[in-house]
């Protein structure tokens, strides 16, 4: 009897031990060791009240491993309890609640009102072994339980022209055009950065399958193939079977018939696929050239084209019955002589059939991910920021225009278009200087060509006396005969496989080169200081980072992608493959900063990844073509890469790769004076571009021929050419909103281009709206992307009166309207409540201090609008030297209320004019304010 007291006593220790090891108080949060389950190890951390951390891996250690975007600060000393049942593990926090199932290992979080806000999946989490160059990992992936009703959005910036990603997948790479985030936010208002560096996927992780998956018949019903035929103009047609469509990169594209000529040819797939089940299939087409798709005599892909060497993918679903035959059609029109093309399908999945959310990578240590809450989409990105760094404020002069093309070639062409622009009074304040400045053979080098450009230090200081600034093109790409390759070589810091294999470029006879590693810290410090000591001393304002992603060599299978981009100084390319933007931009801002920490570092790079902003980087997005459709995509490119956190973002206006037919139209009119359909076209195309442009974060134009000077895009007089100018003079009487809207990034953690779903949450209708989006608060911008179009579908969101930009006619909100779209004009309404101050016309952002702003109040609703300034050059705005003025209106009082003065910094204004125009009911007359610094009360 006396024993079981003690047996007890053991078994009690025993269980109390067991119970420990389960489950560990860490001074950042806890330790979990489920009973079951992929992960033997979960670990929750909390960066702040609504920020938790959570480590998943199938072994007892959690390896510590520092995050390339994450910053080493962004934790907070936060109040949290942990608790045990027999069920769960809980962390508690003043705003959020995480639990752990004991027994599997799933991670859920709650409000504070015990509402689930995501919960990980039963058996959602999966972990596979996967060694690349000698780096060990695992392959892994995480499916979360989606919300019903929601909208995600994010993951970067992708061209197929998905907007809400609920229910549909991604694959997470970087390529010319494709940039990857591993972000998402959701209207639900919570976000998931995924901390990983490898190819990810969004949602299904499975690849897509040629099209032998289904039964195929060529077009005569024999079974097996479907009919390729070959065709020629100057050669008979070559007629094959063949049971995929699959040449989409340079190993691929060998299976073509071999005498076939590309620059003279066409090719059609056709006959019919029949589906082992019924589902509705996901289609991807890859293709470069002209391209069009029918199933059943319906044309599913209408006519699509890309130039040969960067092709893009564009995806559709259709349904399919089980055993039916159902036509199909491919049209081919290839771009050059050699080129790309692409079908491929996959069955539905579950995990987007459910609206689940899951992300796939190919290779890491461990499943690491953050979950952000917030208050609305705005404050879950503001928690993406702590997480990965503030947006820095960029130049004020970066708001303005910048000119571009592919490229000048000398320095006088360059001086004379600048020259132009001043003569003409056309309101510019960067020109882009593109590649191939340096001698032919020596890319890398940063050296000028002296007979193209023999004093490239007084084209900048030329440049600056007209109050204009220079970006210049900077590739991580060195020839091995430079002497930076072999300093870079000497340290073993070069990517050598392209060397190795003597893979010529495109530039004169094919030179031999590759890419420097940007993931050694040593090779970022030698990167900018190679830059520094010929390009920086020359004056040289800004940095344009192309093929950052790195694109060592267009259009090569994805395993060949990874082994000219690797090893890397951390493991394998195949574990450190998405994240080389950031550290090429870490290189420059922090080089340049420890040069200069008094002049503001400026950035544009071709690719990225989460974090950029903290580098004061801008992405645009890459070599698009100068199609409507691809001026239509840039619209949902741009909106999900704003909310993927990134607040700075651009593309080429008008397109980069240009048709044949519109080179040859802008050819006809120089020579003859001729306009004709495809110049035409062509001239409204950038004009419809440039109107959507002017209210891009970034406003630059750029592309190949024909040159895209608003001079050279149409004579002055031309309607084209006068609405150029409108636009370009709007931008900059939008300044001091526009500035504003950048300080609100840094101060505020606000995204600039919003989709109409981040304002308007509670209206659900927003979600869908892929072709509007916000300019601020204040400016909703609905671009025109079709052809001859004059009016255009717009939906208003709902709780609010809507007010035409330009007559200032009023609209209520809650329905779709036809909007007048004239050929000199995009629809533009502004919300009730909106405080937007507009400036004067100037030929450069800082020509003119704001010395009388008009200030529209428009009326019906509350509103407030707090004016920003600073000193606009240096970093001085992170010590505090900046200046805000609010303005309040009460509808109800028709009252605004401008308050006293916050802040000061070196030139400020200290008087200044405001013309008060109210804009609605009062219908009252302009009020002219002489503000000196203290509240103002205005009866409207």
């Amino acid at each position: 009897m006396k024993r079981i007291p003690f047996l007890l006593m053991l078994l009690c220790v025993a269980g109390s031990l067991c119970a420990t090891v389960a489950v560990q108080t860490l001074s950042n949060g806890m330790r979990v060791t489920p009973k079951n389950g992929a992960a033997k190890t979960i670990e929750i951390s909390v960066i702040n009240s609504r920020i938790i951390r959570v480590q998943a891996l199938p072994t007892v250690e959690v390896p510590s491993v520092a995050s390339l975007c994450v910053v080493p600060n962004a934790a907070t000393k936060t109040n949290f309890q942990v608790a045990t049942n027999s069920k769960f593990a809980s962390l508690t926090t003043d705003e959020l609640t995480v639990k752990v199932a004991l027994a599997t290992g799933e991670v859920s979080f709650f409000d504070k009102s015990g509402k689930v806000l995501l919960q990980e999946m039963p058996n959602g989490k999966s972990f596979k072994t996967f060694t690349a160059q000698n780096d060990h990992g695992y392959t892994m992936q995480q499916i979360f339980k989606g919300t019903e009703g929601e909208a995600i959005y994010g993951l970067g910036q992708h061209q197929s022209d998905d907007f809400n990603y609920k229910n549909k997948s991604e694959d997470l790479f970087q390529y010319n055009t494709k940039v990857s985030v591993p972000f998402i936010v959701s209207t639900a208002n919570y976000g998931i950065l995924w901390d990983n560096y490898s190819q990810s996927k969004y949602g299904d992780p499975r690849d897509y399958k040629d099209l032998n998956q289904f039964t195929l018949f060529d077009k005569e019903g024999n079974e097996g193939n479907l009919t390729a035929t070959y065709i020629q103009k100057r050669k008979p047609s070559i007629v094959r079977k063949e049971n995929a469509i699959d040449y989409e990169n340079l190993k691929t594209v060998k299976k073509f018939p071999v005498d076939f000529d590309f620059n003279d040819g066409s090719i059609v797939w056709e006959g019919s696929i029949v589906s082992p089940i019924t589902d509705t299939y996901k289609f991807s087409l890859y293709y470069a050239g002209y391209t069009k798709v029918w199933i059943n005599d319906s044309l599913v892909v209408p006519e699509r084209w890309r130039t040969s060497w960067n092709p893009n993918t564009f995806r559709f679903t259709y349904h399919l019955e089980k055993g039916k035959r159902n036509k199909i059609k491919l049209e081919w029109k290839p771009d050059g002589g050699v080129s790309y093309i692409g079908l491929k399908a996959l069955s539905s999945s579950p995990i987007e059939k459910n609206g689940n959310i899951s992300f796939w990578s190919e290779m890491g240590d461990k499943i690491d991910y953050y979950f952000v809450a917030g208050k609305n989409m705005d404050d879950v990105i503001g928690g993406y920021r702590t997480l990965t760094g503030k947006a820095s404020i960029m130049p004020k002069w970066a708001m303005g225009y910048w000119q571009s093309r592919e490229r000048y070639k000398t320095q006088d062409e360059l001086l004379g278009v600048m020259s132009e622009y001043r003569k003409r009074n056309i309101p510019i304040d960067n020109i882009v200087l593109d590649w191939n400045y340096w001698p032919e053979n020596a890319w890398g080098s940063h050296k000028f060509d002296l007979d193209r450009f023999p004093d490239a230090k007084g084209m900048v200081d030329s440049l600056h006396k007209q109050n204009a600034h220079i970006m210049i093109s900077v590739w991580p790409k060195f020839y091995v005969t430079t002497d930076h390759f072999k300093q870079f070589q000497q340290k073993g810091w070069m990517y050598m496989q392209a060397a190795k294999d003597s893979i010529r470029d495109w530039v004169g006879p094919g030179y031999v080169g590759s890419f420097y590693d940007a993931y050694s810290a040593g090779a970022r410090k030698l990167f900018w200081n190679q830059m520094k000591d010929n390009l920086y001393v020359k004056g040289i304002d800004a940095w344009w980072m192309d093929a950052s992603e790195p694109n060592v060599r267009d259009c090569t299978d994805m395993t060949y992608r990874k082994m000219l981009c690797g090893p890397t100084a951390l493991g394998s390319s195949w574990k450190y493959f998405n994240a080389y933007a950031l550290e090429n931009a870490d290189a420059i801002y922090n080089g340049q900063r420890e040069v200069d920490n008094n002049k503001r570092v400026f950035l544009l790079t071709r690719s990225g990844f989460a974090g950029l902003q903290r580098y004061s980087t801008a992405t645009w997005s890459g070599d698009i073509a100068t199609r409507w459709e691809d001026m239509k995509a840039q619209i949902s490119a741009g909106l999900n890469f704003a909310m993927s956190g990134i607040p700075f973002w651009t593309m080429d206006i008008g397109g980069f790769c240009v048709e044949k037919r519109y080179e040859e139209g802008q050819r006809l009119f120089d020579k003859t004076g001729q306009e004709n359909a495809d110049l035409n076209e062509w001239r409204e195309l950038n004009l419809r571009w440039f109107q959507f442009g002017s209210f891009a974060p970034l406003f630059r134009s750029h592309g190949q021929f024909p040159l895209r000077e608003i001079f050279n895009l149409a004579p002055e007089g031309h309607p084209v050419y006068k609405s150029l100018v409108y636009y370009d003079e709007l931008r900059y009487r939008l300044m001091p909103y526009i500035y504003s809207l950048a300080g609100m990034a840094y101060h505020k953690d606000f995204t600039i281009m919003r989709s109409l779903a981040m304002s308007y949450t509670s209206d659900k209708q927003t979600f869908g709206v892929s072709d509007q989006f916000m300019f601020g608060p204040g400016i909703m911008v609905c671009p025109v992307y079709s052809y001859k179009a004059r009016t255009k579908e717009v939906y208003l969101p709902t709780g609010t009166q809507w007010f035409d930009f330009y007559s200032n006619k009023q609209v209520a909100g809650g329905q779709k309207i036809k909007a007048e779209a004239p050929l000199e004009r995009i629809p533009l309404f502004v919300p009730a409540g909106t405080i937007l101050p507009i400036g004067d016309v100037m030929q450069y952002a800082s020509e003119k201090k704001g010395e009388d702003i008009e200030i529209r109040v428009y009326q019906g609703k509350d509103g407030k609008f707090s004016l920003y300034e600073d000193e606009g050059e240096n970093y001085n705005y992170e010590k505090g030297a900046f200046s805000t003025i609010s303005f309040e209106y009460n509808e109800a009082k028709h009252q605004l209320v401008i308050g006293d003065r916050q802040g000061k910094f070196a030139g400020m204004l200290l008087n200044r004019t405001f013309r008060i125009i109210p804009v609605g009911a009062s219908n009252s007359t302009a009020q002219v304010i002489h503000y000196t610094g203290k509240k103002v009360e205005i009866n409207l």
